[in-house]
């Protein structure tokens, strides 16, 4: 007669497949649009009857979508519930929501508050510029932090061994302004170290240059706030303007979050 599972292996099984499911969701929000069973199987890896059942199962729990012929798959609206749930309850996110919109007022550029986790940076908060037309948000996505000036700038708050340690040493580039060794990198860290603020010089999109600052309510930092600019608007007399409403920001969100 076959023996029932054990609770500690139960409780393996369990664990197994929350792990699985959290990787599944997490391949989703990495890669928008639609993916065929086939297509998560080889970047996941799990066996694929076991992967068919546990995608079904999101699908019906709304984690996860299908569409009309029930072959492929994207991250569900739930995921949205979620997501919005963390940072309508972020403390941080409160806090800087006046500063947010007086440094947008006063640049009339594009400011973003993003947080690092591991080696990317998630953003939290957008203020549009007020020179564009159509609404856009970064609100949610995930970008490497060597290659934007919040991700520099809060890199920059750790040590260089504590750098080493988060990044490979070869760094992938999004332009070919972007940094490609760890080493490269540091060297720009101890920089910006210097003169307290981060520059993506077209290091993520081309045409665009970003200054970038980290709130040092916490050391290491953990949020930084960033205003973009295209080149073509840049002068040095804009510039230096930015560059000192970035660190009025920083005071003032220094203040706004002392209680974190």
């Amino acid at each position: 007669m076959a023996q029932s599972p054990s609770p500690a292996d139960a409780g393996g099984a369990q664990v197994k497949s929350a792990v699985r499911t959290v990787e599944l969701l997490e391949y989703f929000a990495g890669r928008p649009g639609m993916h065929s069973l086939a297509e998560v199987q080889e970047a996941v890896g799990y066996p694929k009857s076991s992967l068919y059942m546990l995608l079904r199962t999101l699908v019906d729990l709304g984690w996860v979508e299908t569409e009309s012929t029930g072959t492929r798959y994207g991250i569900g609206v739930r995921a949205l519930l979620v997501g919005t749930s963390y940072i309508d309850g972020d403390e941080v996110v409160a806090a800087a929501k006046a500063t947010l919109d007086r440094l947008a007022d006063d640049t009339t550029e594009t400011i973003h508050l993003a947080r690092l986790d591991g080696a990317d940076v998630i953003y939290l908060a957008t203020r549009q510029s007020q020179h564009y037309l159509r609404p856009f948000t970064r609100v949610g996505r995930r970008l490497p932090a060597h290659s934007t000036s919040l991700g520099k700038a809060l890199l920059a708050t750790f040590s260089d061994d504590e750098v080493r340690k988060l990044l490979p040493a070869r760094l992938e580039p999004l332009t070919e302004n972007s940094h490609t060794t760890v080493d490269a990198l540091i060297e720009d860290l101890h920089a910006i170290r210097e003169r307290g603020y981060a520059i993506d010089a077209e290091e993520n999109t081309v045409g665009l240059r970003c200054f970038g600052i980290a709130i040092p309510y916490r050391t290491p930092a953990r949020d930084a706030v960033s205003c973009s600019v295209p080149v073509a608007r840049l002068t040095p007399g804009r510039e230096q303007m930015i560059r000192d409403a970035l660190f009025e920001a920083r005071d003032r969100l220094t203040m706004a979050t002392r209680h974190l």
